[in-house]
């Protein structure tokens, strides 16, 4: 692996532990909150914080076993792990969005009193303190290129959304009086949907990954830039390059003289995949296939 996997899946794990301490804090503050102020939208809110409690944790265990060395039995690795934590993420936040909506459309069946006003004033709280988040992580998940850590940042910003609407349910319940007071619970069911696009959001690039899916046009580019300042490369042909991990992985097809020995090949193949492996593109490896120029 390149050294920059290591000092990635570092900043991957400081911003997760962030989040999991403030998550933790979050859900006891918005469960009390939600049961003193008689609001379900807090409570179902501090559901929602808990899941991000939770998927925090898959987070990090994931770029822990992503970080390890390929051994024998993972030749190649062990980067699936970041992929398959954010896959099930994603998962778990469209089933969080079915139960939760369940839920509110029971909350709005069952007349009930009007939630506290000091429920806002946390609500308020909570949604600085989760964007604050969202921006951090999703810094961290850009720059090491981490799918889990990018999940993680969406999930972040999905429980700001949903504290957004409920604190405006809140709002209304109170400002309209008699007749609004399951208001919050509408606000709970609008954000019901609002996780479940997050989760599809996640999902989506999960599955891309683990499906081998075309990376980004611009890293091919940069491969391709790269690999033809060698000298001794005539041209190249195919140039497929794939996610694993924090990593990318490149197949080349490298264009040489025909009348080059072989030795001088495989010499040149070398070069080829220590340029790109030194390069800041984060490329565990390169398998390189010589072609001979067309005679």
């Amino acid at each position: 692996m390149p050294e920059t996997t290591a000092f990635d899946s570092r900043q991957g794990f400081r911003s997760t532990l962030i989040g999991v301490a403030a998550n933790g804090a979050l859900v006891i503050i918005k469960l009390l909150a939600g049961v003193l102020g008689n609001s379900y939208a807090l409570i179902a809110d501090a559901l929602e914080s808990a899941l991000d409690v939770f998927s925090s944790l898959l987070v990090y265990g994931g770029l822990r076993v992503a970080a390890r060395p390929p051994d024998e039995d993972h030749p190649y690795g062990h980067g699936r792990a970041e992929s398959l934590a954010a896959l099930f993420i994603g998962v778990v936040m469209m089933g969080a969005a079915v139960i939760l909506a369940i839920q509110s459309v029971r909350e709005i069946l069952t007349p009930h009193h009007t939630p506290a006003p000091f429920t806002l004033i946390v609500l308020v709280a909570v949604v600085v303190t989760k964007e604050v988040l969202f921006r951090f992580v999703h810094t961290v998940g850009q720059s090491t290129g981490s799918t889990a850590v990018q999940a993680e940042a969406w999930h972040h910003r999905s429980d700001a959304i949903t504290s957004l609407a409920a604190f405006i349910g809140i709002s209304l319940a109170l400002m309209m009086g008699p007749g609004y007071e399951n208001a919050d619970d509408w606000a709970a069911l609008l954000a019901c949907s609002i996780i479940a696009f997050n989760g599809y959001r996640i999902l989506r690039p999960a599955v891309a990954e683990l499906m081998d899916a075309t990376t980004n046009i611009e890293i091919e580019e940069k491969v391709r830039s790269l690999a033809l300042t060698v000298p001794g490369v005539s041209g190249l042909d195919k140039c497929r390059v794939r996610k694993y991990g924090l990593s990318y992985v490149v197949d080349l097809h490298v264009v040489v003289r025909g009348e080059m020995s072989v030795r001088e090949g495989h010499d040149i193949a070398h070069r080829v995949k220590d340029v790109l492996r030194q390069s800041n593109l984060q490329i565990a490896d390169v398998l390189v296939h010589i072609e001979p120029t067309a005679s």
